[in-house]
């Protein structure tokens, strides 16, 4: 017969596993053995497996299999499209069964009979999923765009070299300069980049839905527990979870999301069995987390603990050499999607456009842009679709004023400017309207 395929066997004993890879040498091209599953993860890491042989127990003088099914989630979790076959003792046949409910292929008993062995792995192998196609491609508008700034140059240096790691990665930056683009261009440059990213607003999640997001429910665990349901750390397995706005959860809930990460497993609100989690975490926020963790409002445990890898995004204003190419790269975007192409800017709406601070970055400049395309009658974008007030006329932006300082005023100003209208605010400060109200709360405005 034919050799094809690979085979990864994670058994404790070194007698059996020799025995195993002198038995099915003959079927298989790759045969790989690890005597300990702590390794596990880095292996599927670095090479596709069509078939894995998981035994169920590897703690000396534990034999209850659970350490099995632990794996086993964790491998389908990093790889959903690899076979697991369960090896087992004669006693375990029930925990077994279980098993193959959750996810397993096939189990084979000890002491084994060979040509069952080879039967079964055989057989599970050739019913492996093709890969999984990679998430469909984001659109260009929601790209990450680096621009020529020595800054945006040395961020997109860390992100190469990091993106490919498990590290954990903690983003920060002001309103609008695309933190949430930045963590899915480092979820695309990963190895979990073949399932979608996870993402949730912290700062939009109230007190009393916390845990159910985050860790899911059990049918009947409060009134309107109708059934089941996974949290997004579930959702996130095998892939990447995003944590916006983490600087505004509040203090005890802060523990509740350490104890989960920590743990590297959750329980849904109305059980008791905790679920293995296997999640690459990216975090971010515009506030200034250090000086929280000084303030007593932030967890000083829980900032170390995310904050592995810091990116930092530095504001438009600080590299105006990119606004004008960023502004042609969204025209030439919705040119696109509203049938205008050929879209050009004349120089004095350039002009406009670079004199401009964008208290509201790279998301005020988009909708501005999106705007000045539906609008425009055309093809070459004039300044008076732009009516934009200049640098001069802008924010205080003294030195001796601190970020929250010039968040408070500019906030509002942006009020007494849309007269008191927060919808309008929120919009023009390229910020949902829940942000916006735990912003005016935490400013007392």
């Amino acid at each position: 017969m034919k050799r094809q395929g690979n085979i990864l066997i994670v058994d404790d004993n070194a007698n059996v596993l020799t025995a195993l890879k002198l038995l099915l040498n003959p079927y298989f091209t790759t045969i790989r053995t690890l005597d300990s599953p702590v390794t596990l993860p880095s292996v599927l890491d670095e090479s596709e497996w069509q078939v894995i042989l998981l035994d169920m127990n590897f703690s000396a003088g534990i034999n209850s299999g659970n350490e099995g099914l632990y794996w086993l989630h964790r491998i389908k979790a990093k790889s959903p499209n690899t076979a697991v076959v369960l090896f087992t003792a004669y006693a375990d046949i029930e925990l077994a069964v279980r098993g193959i409910k959750e996810g397993a292929s096939d189990f084979v008993v000890k002491p084994w009979d060979n040509q069952k062995m080879i039967d079964t792995l055989l057989k599970s192998a050739q019913q492996q999923k093709p890969s999984a196609k990679p998430s469909a491609p984001i659109p260009s508008s929601q790209k990450m765009y680096w621009g020529n700034s020595t800054a945006m140059k040395q961020l997109q240096a860390l992100v190469e070299k990091v993106a490919p790691t498990e590290a954990t990665i903690l983003i920060t930056g002001e309103n609008g300069t695309g933190k949430e683009v930045l963590a899915r261009e480092i979820h695309a440059l990963s190895a979990r980049r073949h399932k979608s990213m996870i993402s949730v607003d912290m700062g939009a999640l109230t007190e009393t839905l916390f845990e159910s997001e985050l860790f899911g429910h059990m049918k009947g665990a409060f009134t309107d527990a109708h059934t089941d349901r996974p949290g997004k750390f579930e959702a996130a397995q095998g892939s990447t979870l995003f944590l916006d706005e983490i600087g505004n959860l509040t203090y005890h809930l802060q523990a509740k999301l350490l104890t989960a990460i920590q743990r590297k497993s959750v329980v849904r609100v109305g059980s008791n069995t905790p679920i293995a989690t296997d999640i690459r975490l990216i975090c971010a926020t515009n506030r200034n987390l250090p000086s929280l963790v000084k303030a007593g409002s932030f967890r000083e445990d829980l900032f170390y603990r995310i904050n592995t890898i810091h990116m930092e995004i530095p504001p438009l204003r600080e590299r105006p050499e990119d606004i004008v190419p960023l502004a042609e790269h969204f025209m030439r975007h919705y040119g696109e999607q509203y049938g205008k192409q050929g879209l050009q800017l004349k120089d004095e709406a350039r002009k406009r456009l670079a004199a401009y601070a964008w208290p509201g970055n790279i998301r005020e400049l988009e909708h501005v842009m999106e705007k000045a395309v539906i609008i425009g009658n055309s093809p070459l974008l004039d300044e008076e679709l732009f009516p934009l007030p200049q640098r001069t006329t802008t924010y205080n932006m003294s030195p001796t004023l601190t970020l929250e300082d010039m968040e408070k005023q500019m906030i509002s100003k942006t009020i007494d400017e849309c007269c008191g209208n927060l919808s309008a605010v929120a919009a023009r400060l390229g910020i949902s309207r829940q942000t916006l109200y735990n912003k005016m709360k935490k400013y007392t405005l």
